[in-house]
């Protein structure tokens, strides 16, 4: 999991930075981006231009609050019913902190009925949870979590990681919840290295590889699991290192080239973009040096 439209804020957690030369920081989505279109990039996180909010995005928020606090919950308290029964409460909670999420079915001829359509797949999306795991088997050792670290190039990598497991043998499973479709046959990239680049901050802060990545997909009921290991994380690291040279090197030059491709369809920058015949504002002057995003919806719950 990520960070995206504004959901209520988390506590941060992390490496102690004070005093250290910082050359950056890079989340997993913000490194997905780059990798998937310079020109995105620079508009969500240099620009910051505002996106506005999807229904898919804030179900994610909606779903992902429900499964942390779920495991809240005596662990036979943990049922398909109860999780249902939990969706208002999430739903005004995310509401709480960004009212103006109402918006999205603001002009619909009747809104109501369309806020209780999208609630009822909210619901939908547990109900494929429940297909995939028992959570009165579980007691995950943390939730919601954040992580980060600083690698010895100087360059802090962060992120939310859903959940984190940890066996009698101590060995660690990594699991991050999907409320989309799990990928295609090619797409599968993004969403691997996401995980790969949380096992990389786990390992470098507590030493531990983990034994287990997962992706559940509540969209279609898919468990997609890596294991990775120590030659996996050292080249996910050069390749996140490399992913910030160039980002470095396209803030010099200026040229954020876009990369037109399947996913061109959602983007929410297509009128500032040359491959829909647009063009992009001018760069802010100067750059803005804090590359991180710009949101919590966006980054954290972009459907997947």
């Amino acid at each position: 999991m990520e960070e995206t439209a504004s959901a209520p804020a988390r506590t941060r957690i992390g490496t102690p930075v004070d005093g250290e030369h910082v050359l950056g920081s890079l989340s997993p989505s913000r490194a997905g981006d780059f990798k998937s279109c310079p020109l995105m990039f620079r508009l969500r996180t240099i620009d910051r231009l505002p996106e506005e909010p999807s229904p898919s995005a804030v179900r994610g928020t909606v779903v992902h609050k429900v499964l942390e606090d779920l495991f809240d919950l005596p662990a036979a308290d943990r049922t398909p019913d109860r999780a249902e029964l939990m969706v208002q409460d999430a739903w005004d909670f995310v509401l709480d902190a960004e009212p103006e999420l109402r918006e999205m079915f603001v002009g619909e001829a009747d809104a109501g009925q369309e806020i209780a359509t999208w609630l009822a797949s909210c619901r939908e999306s547990l109900r494929g949870y429940f297909d995939l795991e028992d959570p009165r088997r579980l007691e995950p050792a943390e939730r919601e979590v954040y992580v980060e670290a600083l690698l010895d190039s100087k360059l802090l990598l962060r992120g939310f990681v859903d959940r984190i497991d940890v066996a009698p043998d101590g060995a660690l499973r990594v699991v991050d919840y999907k409320t989309g479709r799990s990928p295609g046959v090619g797409f599968e990239s993004r969403a691997l290295f996401q995980m790969r680049f949380y096992a990389l901050v786990i390992w470098r802060t507590r030493g531990v590889v983990p034994a287990l990545l997962q992706l559940i997909y509540l969209g279609d009921g898919q468990l997609v699991s890596y294991r990775p290991d120590e030659q996996d994380l050292r080249a996910t690291e050069r390749l996140v290192v490399a992913l910030w040279q160039a980002i470095e090197a396209a803030r010099s030059s200026g040229e954020w080239l876009p990369n037109p491709g399947a996913t061109c369809r959602w983007c929410s920058f297509q009128a500032h973009c040359p491959a829909f015949g647009n063009q992009p504002p001018p760069l802010p002057s100067p750059p803005t040096t804090q590359l991180t995003p710009p949101s919590v919806v966006s980054d954290l719950r972009s459907p997947g």
